[in-house]
């Protein structure tokens, strides 16, 4: 298999990792505060990754790669409270859309410059991806129902910080995907801690654990998933096939939970299964 088919593919099994972690969280937070359910994974699968560390004496990275998983667990789950906030001040469907594209986005055009211009059938299959996150993430809205300009703003910013975690854990990874991980979870749970001393959530703190946990540890998946997908390939087509991550959450509330998708989404997924054949040309 090509280097882009390796990217392509490990990119498209993390996708499908972090649609179910995303589904598994979503039941849980409809009990409990999201961010409640969020830092219970965080904290169980930093425990299991560092547990995993010395049992594989997998050797420490230097300071920089450190710093920077770091760097990208912090923001990352900064920027997670920031979109649970846009998507709380109105309709979801425009934020969570453009949040999503420029998830993908940001790595994207970070790849083409630090790697050149792929293949023109990788071009037009980055393009197609784009164009499929859009669909599979842009649920339509009630009628009359608009979206605040500040939810829009605060959207953009969640999806560039996401976009900019996907870089720093690629940069990370030279100095191994386990440690990455652990390092950028330990981080995580500090800024969650923060935001939660800031401002306590509100619901009933209990009941959240084993739902956190298994989405945490779905998320931590798809995390090594993807940093391995950026090893052995380009990181634009890593990212932006992982960035389908939407999808994966789609279908298992359609087969779960009988919540069918619309045709837009629908279409949305067709068009990224062709995307991703094209990517792993």
């Amino acid at each position: 298999m090509t280097s882009s088919g390796s990217a392509a593919g490990l990119g498209l099994l993390s996708a499908a990792t972090w649609g179910g972690s995303d589904f598994v969280g979503g039941i849980g937070a409809r009990r409990s505060p999201a961010l409640l359910v969020v830092i219970a994974g965080h904290a169980f699968s930093l425990l299991v990754m560092l547990a995993a560390c010395f049992a594989a004496h997998a050797a420490v990275p230097t300071p920089r790669c450190l710093f920077l998983a770091m760097l990208g667990g912090f923001e990352g789950s900064l920027a997670l409270t920031v979109f649970y906030r846009a998507l709380a001040m109105g309709a979801m469907g425009l934020t969570a859309a453009l949040t999503g594209l420029l998830t993908a986005l940001v790595p994207v055009v970070f790849g083409l410059i630090h790697d050149g211009l792929p293949a023109p059938v990788t071009v037009f299959g980055l393009g197609m991806g784009c164009v499929a996150i859009w669909l599979i993430s842009h649920a339509p809205t009630a009628k009359g129902a608009g979206t605040p300009p500040l939810a829009l703003l605060l959207g953009a910013l969640a999806g560039v910080c996401f976009g900019a975690q996907m870089i720093l854990f690629k940069l990370a990874s030279s100095g191994g995907i386990l440690w990455t991980t652990a390092s950028a979870r330990a981080a995580g749970v500090v800024a969650l801690l923060i935001v939660i001393a800031v401002r306590p959530p509100k619901g009933k703190w209990k009941g959240f654990w084993l739902t956190g946990i298994a989405a945490g540890m779905l998320d931590t998946i798809g995390i090594l998933i993807y940093l391995r997908a950026t090893q052995l390939g380009r990181l634009d087509v890593a990212s932006l096939v992982a960035s389908l991550y939407p999808g994966g959450t789609i279908l298992l509330a359609a087969l779960l939970l009988r919540e069918w998708p619309t045709r837009r989404q629908m279409a949305g997924m067709a068009l990224a299964l062709a995307a991703v054949a094209l990517l792993s040309v």
